[in-house]
């Protein structure tokens, strides 16, 4: 007994349908894994980069000798710095 033509092309379609759907399910699979993957980084890097800045406005705060949100300008001056040696 043979299939018809139009059944075996059918089914030919169908099969083929069927590979696709596989192959963009696992094609999704990975997607969303990698982007997963990426969200974990993407967070470390946002609490790495916070630590970060708190510890320069610490330096700073330490360097100046003022407080954090002190508006007066505490910056560096050569002209009013006198050597050791005068």
């Amino acid at each position: 007994m043979t299939i018809p033509d139009n059944k075996q092309s059918e089914s030919s379609s169908y099969q083929k349908l069927q590979a696709q759907i596989i192959d963009l399910q696992a094609t999704v699979a990975y997607l969303e894994m990698t982007l997963e993957s990426l969200d974990t980084v993407v967070s470390k890097q946002d609490k790495q980069l916070q630590d970060m800045q708190r510890q320069l406005q610490l330096m700073f705060v330490q360097l100046t000798g003022g407080e954090l949100g002190e508006t007066t300008s505490n910056t560096f001056d050569a002209r009013l710095e006198i050597p050791p040696h005068y």
